[in-house]
């Protein structure tokens, strides 16, 4: 695969509003060319605003490699960069002094010479809040740069219509005291997900049938309820897991990738030559909504015959028998049910193993991907009906496609779009890591990370250079 250059990159295209250019590299020191006329005879000796605008995007592109790869030496930084290890020495410094990563002797030395330090990111530097709204649960996280969840909190709850101020209160409740207890001076950003349509702009929910939502304004109620002034991004949870897995999890080091991720609903985020595919509006990925069958049950979208109807856990407990609304805990009835060999509970994960089948099969058919990973209750069911899928979609894909992709389960667990929701947090930060204030080098955090949102909830730029 072709790695995108920073995960500020990928998290753009997967549902946050911050963007940025592909970084150009640059050593940075006095009399630094500009790379784009190097090797033309025509090199530009660039002014103190350019040297300082390729110094960010090195920043950038340095903290994004230690937050996607972990530990690395300096040496392998600065042959990944391409840069001399004195720039790699002057922006690990700035960043260490920014409290975002640190450094450590090389545990043995691997080649003659000088051994070369081992950078890393601090887990006592700064972080952000993941929350996650899901149809049977809600959690809320504190994640350190790296993708580490440092803590972590989730509690189940019966499905069913909930106003959104209520359920906003309850994150809130949940979000108040982690932020007293890491204190707010060290975070530097909040991320929700939820199932359901997002307008990406400034979090706005249009539809989220399995919450019974609409129009609702998910960011303006959760930022109003913290006790933090730093920017909040919302996504929808599918593309968030699929962020999250392609970035550390089954998607890792792929090009063409596509994560389904749901319970009661059914949602894909779809990667294609290593950029997320989000459609012309960034509504793309409603692939629980694709028909697939005419005589089918009424969805809660209003149309008939939709994917989830057929596949969601609300079907798959409904065919078994059981209360649709009755969440996980019914849910592992059900799967006791199957394992001591009811017949009841066996046609039932039959059938839905049959129907994720042909659903998949048209995805790969469409998409050609590499590989697809299953989420949310589908990575627990995928041993249960790994054969009955298997069986459709080898019948109905097309060869050459089929051939191609592998159907494995997430490798992040029911963490997937929580650790999402992080990436999404950590993006402007990631893209520019003068947002975040020097501190003295005692290795304490900063006390008030300079990073702060506008009235539309994005980043201000708020620089000490």
């Amino acid at each position: 695969m072709q790695h995108l250059d920073t995960v500020t990159a990928r998290v753009a295209r997967f549902g946050g509003s911050i963007c940025c250019r592909r970084p150009q590299l640059a050593d940075g020191g006095p009399g630094t060319f500009d790379p784009g006329t190097r090797g033309r005879g025509n090199g530009r000796i660039l002014d103190d605003g350019g040297r300082l605008s390729l110094r960010r995007r090195n920043l950038s592109r340095l903290l994004g490699e230690v937050h996607t790869r972990g530990a690395q030496s300096r040496s392998d930084l600065a042959a990944r960069l391409g840069v001399n290890r004195s720039t790699v020495a002057s922006l690990v410094g700035e960043l260490a002094d920014r409290g975002l990563v640190s450094e450590r002797a090389p545990l043995a030395r691997s080649a003659p010479g000088r051994p070369s330090p081992v950078v890393g990111p601090r887990r006592d530097g700064p972080v952000v809040i993941a929350l996650e709204i899901a149809t049977d649960s809600l959690a809320a996280a504190v994640v350190a740069l790296g993708g580490e969840i440092l803590e972590s909190i989730r509690v189940e709850r019966r499905r069913g219509s909930q106003d959104p101020s209520s359920v906003a209160d309850l994150l809130a409740g949940m979000a108040c005291p982690l932020v007293e207890r890491f204190g707010s001076g060290r975070i530097v950003g909040v991320g929700v997900s939820v199932p359901g349509v997002v307008r990406r702009e400034d979090g706005f929910v249009h539809v989220a049938p399995n919450l019974d939502w609409r129009d609702v304004p998910l960011r303006q109620l959760v930022r109003d309820r913290l006790p933090v002034d730093v920017p909040v991004l919302v996504g929808n949870d599918a593309n968030l897991a699929t962020l999250a897995e392609h970035i550390r999890g089954a998607g890792a080091g792929m090009a063409d990738f596509v994560c389904l991720w749901g319970e009661a609903g059914l949602g894909a985020g779809i990667v294609a030559g290593g950029t997320e595919y989000a459609g012309s509006a960034g509504y793309a990925g409603e692939v629980g909504h694709m028909p697939v069958n005419r005589d089918g049950s009424t969805c809660r979208c209003g149309a008939r015959g939709c994917w989830e109807t057929e596949v969601g856990e609300d079907a798959l407990l409904r065919v078994a028998g059981l209360d649709a609304s009755g969440g996980r805990d019914t849910l592992d009835a059900l799967f006791a049910r199957a394992d001591a060999g009811d017949p009841v509970a066996l046609a039932a994960i039959e059938s839905v193993g049959a129907w994720l089948g042909i659903g998949l099969a048209g995805l790969v058919n469409l998409l050609n991907p590499t590989a697809v990973a299953l989420g949310g209750v589908y990575a627990r069911l995928y041993p249960r009906v790994r054969r009955s899928l298997q069986r459709e979609l080898d019948a109905r894909a097309l060869p050459s496609a089929r051939h191609a992709v592998e159907v494995v389960p997430a490798r992040l667990g029911q963490d997937s779009a929580l650790l999402g929701a992080a990436e999404l947090a950590f993006a402007h930060v990631i893209a520019d890591p003068s947002l975040v204030p020097a501190t003295v080098r005692s290795g304490r955090p900063h006390r008030r990370p300079s990073v702060g949102r506008t009235e539309g909830g994005e980043p201000a730029a708020r620089s000490t250079m």
